[in-house]
């Protein structure tokens, strides 16, 4: 029965506000997905995001068909945003975006994502598959969105 931690960081030149701007924008997270999860979000755009926003969306993982709604727990512009799953694939999943100014021009992105598998403790028995996934959703993320923001 163990929460798991991912965590991801990475440097951009691009000022703060433009960053966290780019995050903001729930539409940007469809962008930044491997296609091949066929995530689309459900909820009608552009949706206005602030403490209490609830997302839906839709993806494949593995292949099998799913929806996932988050919550946006925490909202504070342009430094940090948490978003929860309310329901989903996980038995939890809470996603840390931190934001930081480093030097003007230059921000730093840091991800955590805390998150429990379903079933446990069987579920904990497959969490290496369930990683390897995650390192790959989140290493095409980071990847994309240096392209997009450099």
């Amino acid at each position: 029965m163990a929460e798991h931690t991912l965590t991801r960081s990475i440097t951009i030149g691009r000022p703060l506000r433009e960053v966290f701007d780019f995050f903001a924008d729930a539409g940007n997270l469809e962008r930044i997905t491997p296609p091949e999860l066929n995530f689309h979000i459900i909820t009608p755009q552009p949706i206005d995001i602030e403490k209490g926003t609830l997302i839906d969306y839709s993806l494949k993982l593995r292949g099998l068909p799913m929806k996932w709604r988050t919550e946006i727990s925490v909202w504070d512009p342009p430094f940090e945003f948490v978003d929860q799953q309310l329901s989903g694939p996980y038995k939890q999943w809470i996603h840390r975006h931190r934001f930081t100014e480093l030097e003007k021009g230059k921000t730093l992105i840091e991800d955590e994502v805390r998150y429990r598998l379903p079933l446990e403790p069987l579920g904990d028995v497959v969490h290496f598959i369930v990683r390897r996934e995650l390192n790959y959703i989140f290493d095409h993320r980071q990847k994309t969105v240096a392209e997009l923001l450099s």
